[in-house]
């Protein structure tokens, strides 16, 4: 089975429709690789963001926790120190819930080592802690002071450098999802270039072989109607497919064998010619059939100058509409350039805030540090001047400044935790509203498509008008040609009957049949007795025209037409 055993319209609808399935497959898979890594970036950035939040939960609670102890080392009052070891029960409660939380979540080989290193140094906080406070109810301040000084602190501070190092992690993965994001977007973009190239090459495949399978037959068939417009009837037309090509094929063989038959008529038929007052009769007849079938082409002309000027005003509405497409996807692109770049400003703005966070940070360790100074200094003078020292109340004072501040700072790290996650939703949606961009340049891309089918229709229209111009044309051109013959022939039929029917044998002799030669086509035909009445010319175009109305296509009508015409010429 070939191309040419389907219908035109079924290759044309074949090959576009391939083109269509490959343009589905591209925005399909476009769509869903882009749903997918949108999906994984934003399930990476939450759970990087609830890291972030515990491991800062875990810190503003160990701080806190850490000033309660120093309290409780420089309160003399039993209730005092009573009041701040509920407050180290209660942020430690905190600190405990936060890092169950963080264990809970997906960690890596590296944050679960911090974790443990935290876990372990919890474990022996907690352990000197325990012994302070048996310093503090052996009422031995300056024991529990070295205590917190020479063991918590330390410890403490390791804590804290874990703490650190978990948040910059988190800070490392953040960027690790935002890269991985942008490999997976260059990765998209092969995809579809791959895909969009082998549309085109499955495109450019299907309009050369379905061009060819037209083209081809059609030009056999120019081939033959123009051997039998120059009077050559020996062609052999062989009829492939089941397509309109070859119906049109087939009509021309069928007006070949009976171009062939009335020719060989006619030859049979020039020695019957017997009375000269019939065949101008016959001629005058013929006159008059050529002048309706001259009219008749006319109309034919102006019809299709018609649909042809028609045509040409459709394909410039469309190329207009192609250009007002092609601007309106030049405006979705820049919209969506736009949103990328917000999208970019962003996070930017994320990372300010990460960098405040490291100030601030900064701020609450110099308090610490200045904290732990104030407290030795404080458990000194204690130790001095003992319950009754005034120096005492003093840098109790300053702690208690110290602490003040070191929450403020807290506070601060608490807010620009909530706006960086805040940015991150606003970046979330800025890459939806990126998305939608897309779909939309999508859409005119393929209205775009459509419109240029529209043109690429109208263009064929536009040739068949030009085609069947041309062949009324060429009807009206031989027509008055055979008009001028025939009244020649009228008067020359009037002088000698001889004349008449040598000239009717020299102008079938034109038409080349098998099996003949020229020459033997140009002698004249014997003059027999006894014959039948031979056919008139206007009996002949009738039988022509019945013969072509039985082609299966109006240009076979036409090219039978003018076959009969050349012969009616004679």
């Amino acid at each position: 089975m070939s191309l040419r055993d389907f219908k035109i319209g079924t290759r044309l609808g074949i090959g576009f429709g391939s083109i269509l399935a490959i343009l589905v497959v591209v925005i399909v898979s476009a769509n869903a690789l882009n749903y997918r890594n949108k999906a994984q970036l934003l399930t990476g950035l939450a759970l990087a963001s609830e890291k972030n939040t515990q491991a800062s939960l875990m810190k503003s609670a160990m701080l806190e926790t850490g000033i309660a102890m120093r309290n409780i080392g420089l309160q003399g009052d039993v209730g005092l120190m009573q009041v701040e070891e509920g407050k180290v029960r209660e942020q430690r409660k905190l600190y405990d819930g936060a890092r169950g939380k963080l264990s809970s979540l997906g960690l890596s080989d590296g944050e679960k080592t911090l974790l443990a290193n935290i876990a372990r140094v919890d474990g022996e906080v907690d352990a000197a802690f325990k012994e302070a406070m048996g310093q503090v109810l052996a009422f031995n301040s300056e024991g529990a002071a070295k205590v917190i000084a020479t063991r918590i602190d330390p410890l403490n501070k390791t804590t804290l450098a874990d703490i650190n190092k978990l948040l910059d992690l988190q800070h490392v993965a953040q960027q690790s999802f935002m890269d991985d994001s942008l490999a997976a977007d260059a990765r998209l973009m092969t995809v579809l270039f791959i895909l969009g190239g082998a549309a085109v090459l499955i495109g450019a495949w299907c309009a050369i072989f379905i061009t060819r399978s037209i083209t081809v037959p059609l030009s056999g068939a120019l081939a033959v109607a123009q051997k039998v417009a120059a009077g050559e009837l020996t062609s052999r037309v062989v009829v492939e497919g089941k397509d309109e090509t070859s119906a049109l094929q087939q009509a021309l063989k069928d007006m070949n064998e009976s171009l062939v038959q009335t020719v060989s008529d006619v030859r049979n038929g020039t020695d019957t010619i017997t009375v000269a007052s019939r065949e101008i009769a016959s001629g005058n007849a013929d006159l008059s059939a050529r002048t309706e079938t001259q009219a008749s082409s006319l109309e034919e002309t102006a019809s299709s100058m018609e649909e042809l000027t028609s045509t040409v005003k459709q394909n410039a509405d469309n190329a207009r509409q192609a250009n007002q497409l092609a601007v309106s996807a030049s405006s979705v692109a820049e919209q969506g350039g736009k949103v990328v770049a917000q999208v970019v400003d962003t996070m930017g703005s994320i990372k300010d805030s990460s960098r405040k966070i490291v100030d601030i940070i900064g701020v609450i360790d110099g308090i610490a540090f200045q904290t732990n100074i104030l407290a030795l200094n404080a458990a000194v003078e204690a130790a001095r001047a003992g319950e009754q020292g005034r120096g005492f109340a003093v840098v109790a004072s300053e702690v208690r400044n110290l602490a003040q501040r070191s929450a403020g700072a807290a506070k601060e790290i608490k807010g620009l935790i909530g706006d960086s996650v805040d940015k991150v939703d606003a970046g979330s949606r800025l890459v939806d509203e990126a998305g939608q961009t897309m779909g939309l340049i999508v859409t005119s891309i393929r209205q775009v498509a459509d419109i240029m089918g529209e043109i690429t229709a109208a263009t064929q229209e536009q040739s068949h008008g030009i085609e069947e111009v041309n062949q009324a044309i060429a009807q009206m051109d031989q027509m008055t040609q055979q008009n001028a013959a025939l009244v020649e022939e009228a008067a020359a039929a009037a002088e000698s009957m001889q004349e008449q029917a040598q000239k009717l044998a020299d102008a079938v002799s034109i038409f080349k049949l098998d099996g003949e030669s020229a020459a033997q086509a140009s002698m004249p035909a014997p003059v027999k007795a006894p014959a039948r009445p031979a056919p008139s010319v206007a009996a002949t175009t009738r039988r022509l025209a019945k013969t072509a109305q039985a082609g299966t296509s109006p240009p076979a009508k036409k090219l039978a037409a003018a076959g009969g015409d050349d012969w009616e010429e004679f």
